[in-house]
């Protein structure tokens, strides 16, 4: 196992709701990620930018900037084309999903969501681990 593999992954979470975000962190916490918290879209793209996360799980209706107009405008950096990036919504539309993936992001989470799944997210992205 190489040195980059051993490394402690970090995941930004970006969500307005401190229950949302303090069960986030408490699973992932758990599963040995650390955990870089946002409460809006701008406090989202300046942890981005000073800390590099390994994953990015945003609501898609942030306070300030929008989840869905945050991860466009990550996508537009090449830094971050391969950046893995999950909304979170309590929206369960086909809709829903395809404005998320037209914006960028790779995955879409429901609220209320379990630790279980989150991590089944979190795994298959930053681990290259298979959900099945």
């Amino acid at each position: 196992m190489d040195i980059q593999s051993q490394a402690v992954k970090t995941i930004l979470v970006a969500d307005d709701s401190s229950a949302v975000r303090r069960a986030a962190a408490e699973a992932l916490d758990a599963a040995g990620y650390q955990v870089l918290p946002a409460v809006d879209g701008v406090e989202m793209l300046a942890l981005l930018a000073e800390h590099a996360p390994d994953m990015v799980v945003c609501d898609v209706s942030l306070p300030h900037l929008p989840g869905r107009d945050a991860c466009r405008l990550i996508r537009r950096n090449e830094r971050y084309v391969n950046l893995p990036i999950v909304m979170l919504s309590s929206a369960n539309g086909l809709f829903d999903r395809a404005r998320s993936a037209m914006a960028g992001a790779d995955d879409y989470l429901v609220k209320p969501f379990s630790a279980e799944g989150l991590l089944q997210i979190v795994r298959a992205y930053v681990d290259g681990v298979d959900a099945g």
